[in-house]
């Protein structure tokens, strides 16, 4: 084996990220392996780089979807390059500015609960936040979430 190359247990044990892990990112394009005659995975170095991308995009809670299309513009045996890196940081930046306000106003609407002892399932603006549907009367209302309604709702 060429000193370069790494089993899935080296990538494993360096990474921290579980071989069945190492498995899926591979079958989602998001890392690249070659195979040995006997059909062993072997990984470059780079895919050590490639990996801890991947895990710290996901503790700030970008998806895997998103990490690909990110990707997409990277050699998927290489890392990504100090200018690949800023397009790629530059693309997530909009995304992980949204999650911060929305934490932030969790975490404002958190402060306003303690001790009100509401429990209002209909009222709290943590639970129940920006109902628009709600006029529609009680019980689900759609299917898939993310889509666009197809009525008009007042904001």
């Amino acid at each position: 084996m060429p000193a370069e190359l790494l089993t899935i247990g080296q990538v494993a044990a360096r990474s921290g990220v579980a071989p069945s892990a190492l498995r899926y990112y591979e079958s989602l394009g998001l890392i690249a392996s070659t195979r040995t005659a006997g059909d062993r995975r072997r990984f470059r170095r780079a895919v050590l780089r490639r990996v801890a991308v991947i895990r710290a995009a996901q503790r700030v809670g970008l998806s895997l979807e998103q990490i690909g299309e990110a990707f997409s513009i990277v050699d998927p045996e290489a890392a990504p390059t100090k200018e690949q890196w800023g397009r790629m940081s530059a693309r997530w930046r909009p995304v992980i500015d949204q999650r911060i306000a929305d934490l932030e106003r969790v975490r404002e609407d958190l402060t306003s609960c303690i001790g009100c002892g509401c429990l209002s399932l209909q009222t709290c603006r943590l639970y129940n936040s920006d109902d628009v549907l709600a006029a529609d009367g009680s019980g689900s209302r759609r299917l898939f979430p993310d889509e666009p309604d197809h009525q008009e709702h007042p904001a």
